[in-house]
């Protein structure tokens, strides 16, 4: 098998899709996390609680991979409110570094009519690169 799939522990398992692929040359693809937990519960309909769950869901993945946030070199974000994002910028500021730190990898944003699940308002997914796996 040339790749792993991830699934955090203690994680509702994914149905149709992987929360993470690790390639053997160590590239970590993160599948698009939104505002749900690990029980696929929304705890909150806000955008920026909401945000907040995403990157931690991500973060989960990249370190269940063995990996570090620092790892992480790219950032694909859909938003179904530009307005609110734009509205609520230091907050935004505010989540990322508390769940990221200081590490700003590439990034895009998107802006999108919905999300396959409806109650979600971001989704985030990630490519980190992790030290090459050995052996």
């Amino acid at each position: 098998m040339t790749h792993d799939t991830i699934q955090p522990d203690g994680w509702a398992p994914a149905k149709g899709y992987a929360n993470g692929i690790l390639a053997a040359d160590g590239t970590l693809y993160v599948g698009g996390q939104i505002g749900w937990d690990a029980d696929q519960v929304f705890r909150s309909d806000d955008f920026i609680g909401q945000m907040e769950q995403a990157l931690t869901n991500i973060r989960t993945v990249v370190e269940k991979a063995g990996g570090t946030v620092e790892d992480i070199v790219r950032l694909t974000w859909y938003v179904t409110d530009k307005r609110e994002y734009l509205a609520r910028q230091r907050e935004v500021g505010q989540v990322y570094r508390r769940v990221l730190g200081r590490h700003f990898p590439a990034m895009t944003m998107v802006v999108v009519a919905a999300l396959v699940e409806d109650r979600a308002l971001v989704e985030i997914e990630a490519t980190a690169v992790l030290a090459r796996k050995t052996g």
